[in-house]
């Protein structure tokens, strides 16, 4: 078998027309980063992890000997060294056994893979407001912690998923195992935050904060109720109440279910401008294996179907379904190819770009606390990965759609999301011929 060094080299000659760094950055999403102990020392002194939904870690926190959980920090980002990094940036996802590491070597902190250096590694700074808690005493970091080097306020208001069970939770998801483990750490890590605390968080923030540009409200389906609320009922409380203390400060996103046309008028009217009903997996066969709960409560073609009535309400470039790259060549049931798996999701990415909506995707973390996880501790292959990127970059240009709103600016060197390369990858700065949103970069304050 190939070295990993060998592997890179391999798909750097494979793809020439892709970024060297995003090939490195996909495979360290899907095998996770391991730091030395000089290294976790250094980072106390900056941004640090806030596992803001999932865990997106290759092992659980109780095989975490050196308390990696509370000292890693939340992303880094890569630059210059041996391969001349132009600057990206890459969420971290804890595994002490990756052949990815960040050390300490002459007083600078590098990432090593296989033990050889490959880019010299910056660490996030610590933000003020991550010194302060709220009313409560809650820190904001339970609150409203950001991601995507500060530019994204990650607001999981509820961080528990009512598809309950091995016969419901989507298996790639460990939301609900997740905030167990998360109590039993001893971190504050609050279940249901009400829109009263969001606001409290949001105003510390905005005393001193002046790198955010966009929120994100999110959690797990609501299938029955929530406090006496259904999902949208719930849901839209939040941007309801951003938007009446905050009016336009921040570009907003809604991450929830598909949902009918007229509940999805209702975050229209609070003042969401941007909706995310993540479909996960385009294979028939796949999604009703991998999504049981939204497949008996909703079903495929009814998810779509809303995804594309979405359009008519925020507008096709303003409804950006995600969903999970690599699940497709899980075992048992994934595809046994790279070709095949990349066929299948570029026939969905094909499908919905032809009508406008740019869907984006989370490179899988295989968590070991979800059903895939435990069988696909590997993931699926690199070539996948990067082969995506090339297949959702040209079917963006295919069609002349503009890179999605409410991300920051595209392109290698200035793309700041960090748990997958899309935005690395795009050209032309995005544009491909038609005008991006406005307000991308949000109110400077």
């Amino acid at each position: 078998m190939d070295s990993r060094v060998e592997q890179i080299e391999q798909l750097k000659a494979k793809y020439p027309d892709l970024p060297a760094e995003a090939i490195y950055k996909e495979d360290m999403l899907r095998t996770g980063i391991g730091f030395s102990e000089d290294s976790l020392l250094i980072a106390s002194g900056f941004k640090p992890k806030a596992y803001f939904i999932f865990s997106f870690d290759l092992v659980p926190i109780s095989e975490m000997s050196a308390r990696e959980n509370f000292r890693v920090p939340e992303e880094i980002a890569l630059e210059g060294g041996k391969e001349a990094f132009r600057r990206v940036i890459v969420s971290v996802r804890v595994n002490p056994s990756s052949p990815y590491r960040v050390e300490v070597r002459d007083g600078r902190l590098v990432l090593c893979l296989e033990g050889e250096e490959v880019a010299d590694v910056v660490y996030p700074e610590y933000p003020e407001y991550y010194r302060r808690k709220l009313s409560s005493g809650k820190p904001v970091t339970d609150i409203a912690p950001t991601i995507e080097w500060g530019y994204l306020l990650y607001l999981t208001v509820f961080r528990l998923c009512q598809y309950f069970g091995r016969q419901e939770e989507c298996q790639f998801c460990d939301i609900n195992e997740n905030y167990r483990q998360q109590k039993k750490s001893g971190r504050s890590y609050t279940g249901v935050k009400s829109p009263e605390e969001i606001v409290e968080a949001l105003e510390i923030i905005a005393e001193t904060d002046s790198d955010s540009r966009a929120y994100t409200v999110t959690g797990g389906s609501v299938t029955s109720e929530l406090q006496g609320k259904n999902e949208v009922e719930f849901y839209s409380q939040y941007p309801e109440a951003i938007e009446r203390r905050f009016p336009g400060r921040w570009i907003s996103k809604v991450v929830v279910q598909a949902l009918p046309r007229e509940q999805v008028q209702r975050f229209k009217d609070v003042g969401v401008q941007i909706y995310h009903p993540n479909y996960e997996v385009w294979d028939p066969r796949l999604f009703e294996i991998f999504c049981a709960g939204k497949t008996r409560y909703i079903g495929r073609s009814e998810w779509i179907r809303r995804i594309l009535d979405a359009a008519g309400v925020f507008g096709p470039e303003h409804v950006i379904p995600n969903f999970v790259a690599g699940i497709e060549m899980s075992r048992p049931n994934g595809f046994e190819t790279v070709e095949q798996a990349l066929a299948s999701t570029g026939e969905g990415l094909d499908f919905f770009m032809s009508h406008g909506v740019v869907p984006r995707f989370t490179t899988w973390c295989p968590e070991p606390l979800s059903v895939l996880g435990k069988d696909n501790a590997g993931g699926a292959p690199l070539e996948y990965h990067v082969g995506l990127l090339r297949v959702w970059r040209d079917t963006l240009e295919k069609y002349g759609l503009p890179a999605p709103p409410g991300y920051g600016v595209p392109g290698i060197g200035q793309a700041v999301f960090s748990v997958s390369s899309f935005m690395d990858v795009v050209r032309n700065g995005g544009q491909n011929g038609k005008s991006s949103s406005k307000g991308e970069q949000g109110t400077k304050h």
